[in-house]
């Protein structure tokens, strides 16, 4: 097994393979236990979330990672992925602008 740094660069390639807009990573591990990391990326559309989410999780799958649950996936409105110590938040803009995630959250931000 890889560990978390290689496992953010798989996310962030697949997000970017597929054209994700604004891919962000916040470092939660100090906030909370539900995870370490959040990534957050946005798509122009539900088609384009949902293809970033099958990008993202068929190469994290490829590299032996287990999903643990999928949920908003038939919307494409905001679709999570739970890998366990990385969740991915997969925005439809119009939703990422509503929720506004970054601001709820207060870790560290770094850009991809």
């Amino acid at each position: 097994m890889k560990n978390v740094e290689d496992k953010l660069s798989i996310i962030t390639k697949a997000c970017e393979d597929k054209k994700g807009i604004d891919i962000k990573t916040l470092d939660i591990s100090k906030l909370t236990t539900i995870a370490d990391y959040f990534v957050i990326v946005s798509g122009n559309s539900s088609t384009q979330a949902q293809s970033i989410a099958d990008e993202i999780e068929g190469k994290l799958v490829e590299e032996g990672y287990d999903i643990i649950s999928k949920d908003g996936y038939q919307s494409g409105r905001w679709i999570l992925l739970d890998f366990g110590d990385i969740i991915i938040h997969i925005f439809h803009k119009e939703e990422r602008e509503y929720y506004n995630l970054e601001r709820l959250w207060t870790g560290d931000i770094k850009d991809n």
